[in-house]
């Protein structure tokens, strides 16, 4: 099963990332925007926290920090899967 954010968008994990932290800034950033959590929010078994350098929260899943692609331009579309070897639609365990 893919994931999605709350409005159907698909999520993105990313190779280099380490587990637990973003290495994704800057253009990186821009094109696939982190899965910012809002204020409070809580993790849980599958879905963690990892803070960013800028000192928002960013939602993980299993440790992997989730981003959206600036190209999805509707929900259910995964035009991001597989660019560059290293970005790949977030699917349940």
């Amino acid at each position: 099963t893919l994931l999605t954010d709350s409005k159907g968008m698909t999520l993105y994990t990313f190779d280099k990332d380490k587990t637990g932290a973003s290495t994704c800034y800057g253009q990186c950033a821009s094109n696939w925007p982190p899965l910012v959590a809002p204020a409070g929010a809580k993790a849980d078994e599958d879905f963690g926290l990892t803070k960013r350098s800028d000192g928002k929260m960013q939602w993980t899943y299993y440790g992997k920090p989730l981003y959206r692609w600036i190209n999805d331009r509707a929900p259910g579309d995964m035009t991001g899967d597989g660019i560059g070897g290293v970005w790949h639609v977030a699917k349940t365990e």
